[in-house]
């Protein structure tokens, strides 16, 4: 009888803990099936990254400090300084555009990129200003670029790591110059907007970068059509 009363108080018992198992098992696959659909009224964070369902970045919302540094190949760039804003990547795990921004008493400044597949930027709606020396310069505008298919985004960046390997601050510099060159890797084709110089209107450039035609309203309010021969002299002036 005293064996009975024991089996019976050990099976209350492993009924007890066995009851607490499924119950903590059904409130976390409930909270895991509403997962999907909670609600925030508040997230304070320096960085989100949303994903697939496989864990591929698609966006990363940052802070400056925190902000991704890019991909290109599919593979992640060492950490350099970005502003703050969204980085977008496609399908690859590739970097393909953003809206990033900065501002302070030196200088501010925001970006909305579109980028080429395996490349850089195409297309940008961007606002820039800066002090030079007592001088404050500004633009603001749509810009067009070309970028050569034969030239993609890893040519360079293989580039600028053989230019790094040398050592030498006087070719490292040199080099950079020349692929900064229009009509190396990439040309501006067309700017819509204000220049530093104060001038509205439309710059249209050729295949090379260099420009060609100009429809714009100068600093003293005056209209004025050019045309450009492919070494920048003007053609004709209205």
């Amino acid at each position: 009888m005293e064996n009975l009363q024991k089996q019976m108080k050990a099976l209350k018992i492993y009924s007890g803990i066995l009851t607490m198992l499924v119950l903590a098992l059904i409130v976390t696959a409930f909270r895991q099936n509403n997962s999907d659909n909670e609600h925030f009224k508040h997230i304070t964070a320096e960085r989100i990254d949303i994903v697939d369902a496989n864990g591929q970045i698609r966006m990363a919302i940052s802070n400056h400090d925190r902000q991704h540094p890019g991909t290109l190949g599919g593979k992640e760039l060492p950490k350099r300084d970005r502003p703050a804003g969204m980085i977008f990547f496609n399908d690859d795990g590739d970097e393909c555009g953003g809206l990033v921004y900065d501002g302070n008493k030196k200088g501010a400044g925001m970006v909305y990129s579109i980028d080429q597949y395996l490349n850089d930027q195409i297309m940008q709606l961007q606002y820039n200003q800066y002090n030079e020396g007592k001088t404050m310069q500004r633009s603001y505008g749509f810009k067009l670029w070309d970028k050569y298919d034969n030239y993609p985004s890893t040519k360079v960046m293989a580039n600028i790591d053989s230019l790094k390997k040398l050592k030498d601050t006087a070719a490292y510099n040199a080099g950079i110059k020349k692929l900064q060159q229009p009509g190396v890797i990439t040309a501006e084709r067309l700017f819509v907007g204000k220049n530093t110089k104060g001038e509205v209107g439309l710059f249209l450039r050729d295949d090379k970068g260099k420009p060609r035609l100009k429809i714009y309203i100068n600093s003293q309010n005056q209209p004025v059509i050019e045309t450009l021969n492919d070494k920048g002299e003007v053609i004709t002036s209205k």
